[in-house]
């Protein structure tokens, strides 16, 4: 089954008011499109090998080429099409971009290890030493820049018409520049936290380059899918699984305000949800937007499927078949449906298979785009495809939803079944729900909560000696986490201190039996990933 589109169509009139993103494969491409719609500016993620249809589609006002984990020396690497620099339209390429288009248009790139230099990894100092576009109100000539480099390679002869504009120990070509035809490259990472200035250089090229006025909004982008989904959808009825969380209920709420009636969300009670959870969705959608809610309690087909499973992706993927199951047996009951509605985020594809088929490497599958089968006969409607999660909170107050429901912290489809590390059990998930609820109201009471961007309990299949009341406890483990981050793609440790742990840890100890030992998780991601499965 293929997916349907969910881009925007913003039709003819809006014809190159947007950035064409060409993917060659970087873990962090998707990082680009957040850095141009800070500035204010739509942008599409194409893979190489469908930029050219994405340009005659688009027309855009520029482009940027990313970073890749392929070389360019190397016969069969990606390649832009020619077209696109033949367009007229400025482009930016980034490392691997930077790269490629010397390499297209004439000037040398060679392996780190021909020149004798090797690579450049981490923390780098450039300095400035001509002026560009790039910099304008930003950088001075003569400068020294903190950013962000990983590669291996380097260009080691000019394109003709670009000139050197800065340079670092590592990579004498750092930032190139062909001013007449608005062809900029740098070797370092403009696009991640790591480079402090990049997102000003992202939006200088974007609004001072490309000329574009920076007026993208999440109304716009609200006013564009409702019309998109209508388009879609049609006189066809719409199913939409509702998991608990902001995603699904964004997306279920946008697409209520497009179609009505013709909506009906599912909220599959599976038992894996936090404390109280299920009575706020049901709450929510009935009383408060009085959308059309079936509240199917199958909390024992889940946790029946789920015994004797340990492996986190065989558990992810059965609970994504099953809700798809019950999904097609409700829309049986109800009739018949002709599309699924999901909350995808741009981070659960790219993380799952890269967003648009290109070639990025697959880290782990998501309940909402892994395990699919080929048997659904419902078309694919998902809303927020293209959006990171603090765009669909954007969306959300925007769309009126309550500020309590739209701050919580992000929350995944398979519930406690991957924040219990082993078999999964109804004793398990009781003795997490209570744990997590102490951790949480402790974190609020703390007035915590929303400088924190997850937060949540784990319980680990391990068992430690513990000493309570002058009697030998053999009991688990329960692992806190918390992160910063505004993407989710990385993520820091929040640093909480050692008197708001301690009381965390004697509540959960005291008042939650099964549990006679905290512990505090300090890895950030990556190496890690947010969550533990």
């Amino acid at each position: 089954m293929n997916a349907p589109s969910s881009r925007p169509d913003f039709g003819d009139s809006a014809a190159g008011e947007c950035i064409l993103i060409v993917d060659f494969g970087s873990q962090v491409t998707q990082l680009i499109a957040r850095r141009v719609r800070e500035a204010g500016v739509y942008c599409e993620i194409a893979p190489f090998t469908q930029a050219e249809a994405a340009f005659h589609r688009l027309r855009p006002a520029g482009i940027i080429l990313s970073g890749s984990p392929a070389s360019v020396p190397e016969e069969g690497s990606p390649r832009a099409p020619q077209l696109l620099f033949e367009a007229g339209v400025p482009i930016l390429g980034i490392c691997y971009g930077q790269q490629v288009m010397t390499h297209q248009l004439g000037g040398e790139v060679r392996p780190g290890h021909e020149t004798g230099e090797g690579g450049e990894f981490g923390r780098a100092f450039l300095t400035v030493s001509a002026e560009c576009a790039l910099f304008d109100g930003l950088w001075q000539v003569g400068e020294r820049h903190q950013v962000w480099m990983s590669h291996g390679d380097k260009v080691t002869r000019l394109a003709p018409g670009f000139a050197i504009v800065a340079t670092s120990d590592g990579a004498p070509f750092a930032v190139i520049a062909d001013e007449a035809r608005r062809f900029y490259g740098t070797q370092f990472h403009p696009e991640v936290v790591h480079t402090p200035d990049g997102a000003r250089l992202i939006a200088n090229f974007v609004r001072h380059v490309c000329g574009l006025s920076g007026t993208w909004t999440m109304a716009e982008f609200r006013k564009t899918k409702i019309a998109e989904i209508r388009a879609q959808v049609g006189a066809g009825r719409v199913i939409c699984g509702l998991s608990g969380g902001v995603d699904s209920a964004v997306a279920a709420v946008l697409i209520h305000e497009a179609i009505g009636d013709q909506l009906t969300c599912v909220f599959v009670d599976h038992g894996l949800m936090r404390m109280n959870e299920a009575r706020e969705v049901v709450a929510l959608f009935r009383d408060h937007y009085n959308i059309p809610l079936v509240h199917v309690e199958a909390e024992d087909l889940f946790l029946d499927g789920l015994a004797g499973l340990t492996d986190p992706e065989a558990k992810r993927k059965f609970i994504g078949k099953t809700f798809i199951e019950v999904f097609e047996a409700e829309a049986k009951k109800l009739g018949g449906a002709d599309f699924l509605a999901q909350g995808t985020l741009y981070p659960d594809v790219i993380e799952s298979v890269s967003f648009t088929g290109g070639p990025s490497v697959t880290i782990k599958s998501h309940h909402n785009v892994g395990g699919l089968p080929e048997r659904m006969n419902m078309a694919l409607v998902e809303p927020l495809r293209e959006l990171f999660k603090d765009e669909v909170r954007a969306l959300g107050r925007e769309l009126g939803l309550p500020q309590a429901f739209v701050g919580r912290h992000p929350f995944p489809g398979p519930g406690l079944a991957i924040r219990i590390p082993g078999e999964v059990t109804r004793e398990r998930c009781e003795t997490l729900r209570k744990a997590d609820a102490i951790y949480l109201e402790e974190i609020r009471n703390a007035g915590l909560y929303d400088a924190i961007w997850q937060a949540f309990a784990v319980l680990l299949p391990v068992k430690t000696v513990g000493v309570m009341g002058d009697a030998r406890t053999y009991d688990h483990v329960c692992a806190l986490r918390a992160v910063t981050s505004t993407d989710g793609m990385t993520a820091d440790v929040f640093p909480f201190d050692a008197t708001f742990l301690t009381r965390v840890a004697t509540r959960i100890v005291n008042e939650v039996r099964g549990i006679n030992r905290v512990v505090y998780d300090y890895t950030s991601k990556p190496p890690g990933t947010i969550e533990w499965e």
